[in-house]
């Protein structure tokens, strides 16, 4: 799961270990030696990471979740 996180966020697993080391991940889980991560810790920790909207004059706008793509 650790290796998955890491792709799914675009960083290096080590990242991902530091973040845990550091308490600045989302909740992990032991399993004898793996490490594993709750989809909804991964969610909820994820919310806390996001910046405040802001959208500058002419910026670029995506679709809402659910919307889809037009075109």
């Amino acid at each position: 799961m650790t290796r998955e996180l890491a792709d799914y966020l675009g960083v290096p697993v080590s990242t991902v270990y530091d973040w845990r080391t550091n308490s600045k991940g989302p909740r992990a889980y032991r399993f004898g030696k793996r490490i594993m991560f709750g989809v909804s810790d991964i969610r909820a920790w994820m919310d806390t990471m996001s910046e405040p909207h802001v959208q500058p004059s002419g910026a670029a706008t995506f679709p809402a979740a659910g919307e889809g793509a037009r075109g």
